[in-house]
């Protein structure tokens, strides 16, 4: 009887040891919504071991568009955003969803399209020019179509040209992410927007180059958002503010700063840097 208690009780005790651990392991686990480019892009994947390794915290990532995480984060099924839509991120922390918008890198969006380049957009300056040669001569345009910041800032040039392709026969709104809208503006031989990140680690590029950069319209900013507590509870504060403080230190910035695809660097640290 005396054996049979004693094996009772240390199963017990193993079965508490175990609740006890799975429990502390779930404390140091934070959920980072964040925006295809930064995970497709490999640059989480170079990331976030330099963190955990510094803090013993896992990040779990939710690649999404920038309008999919903001939403993520409304719900409260993140505790914190890395996002790169200005306009949507400062809505988000002035309804009180977020805690604060701190700037974090830098990179720029890019118009992609077949080396022929039938709307001849090479050398020209401006996005919306560039837009608008693509909609005169109707040559196919693939947009994420997604809610996601590049998606967002592709409709404000469609705007500022004056323009409205969505109900065109070019006009290909895929409501897609960034690699699968690649992979279909190459298959069809159409023009694109994307992230020059996402665009150097595409390994599918055939026929299609780079067309049209450099505007001034087409700066891309991310910035680090965390998610209020006040709005839901259960938000794990302590956690993100670690998480938080390390992106935006010398360590984490000096981590973005080294992060290269093909030897070139693909996102510019600007924390605490007026823009």
């Amino acid at each position: 009887m005396g054996t049979i208690l004693s094996t009772v009780i240390n199963r017990l005790i193993l079965i508490a040891a175990i609740i006890c651990s799975t429990s502390a392991s779930a404390e140091k686990v934070i959920k980072l919504a964040s925006t295809t480019s930064t995970e497709n892009s490999g640059l989480f994947k170079f990331l976030l071991p330099k963190f955990e390794k510094a803090t013993k915290i896992k990040v779990r990532v939710i690649a999404a568009g920038t309008g999919q995480a903001i939403r993520i984060g409304r719900n409260g099924d993140a505790d914190v955003l890395v996002v790169h839509h200005p306009p949507s991120e400062e809505s988000f922390v002035a309804e009180g969803f977020g805690l604060k918008r701190h700037k974090l890198m830098y990179n720029d969006l890019v118009i992609v399209g077949p080396k022929t380049d039938s709307a001849k957009i090479r050398g020209v300056e401006e996005a919306t020019i560039a837009f608008s040669k693509i909609a005169s001569s109707m040559q196919l345009f693939a947009s994420r179509g997604d809610d996601s910041g590049t998606h967002l800032v592709e409709k404000e040039i469609w705007k500022k040209a004056r323009l409205s392709p969505q109900r065109t026969r070019w006009y290909l709104s895929l409501g897609a992410g960034m690699g699968s809208t690649l992979n279909i503006a190459v298959a069809m031989d159409t023009y694109a927007l994307t992230d020059r990140a996402s665009w150097a680690a595409f390994r599918n590029k055939k026929n299609h180059t780079i067309l049209m950069e450099g505007d001034k319209t087409l700066f891309n900013q991310y910035s680090v958002i965390p998610v209020n507590k006040k709005k839901h509870g259960h938000v794990k504060y302590d956690l993100v503010k670690k998480f938080t403080n390390w992106l935006l230190s010398n360590d984490g910035q000096n981590a973005i700063r080294d992060f290269r695809i093909d030897g070139k660097q693909m996102f510019f640290p600007n924390a605490n840097r007026e823009q």
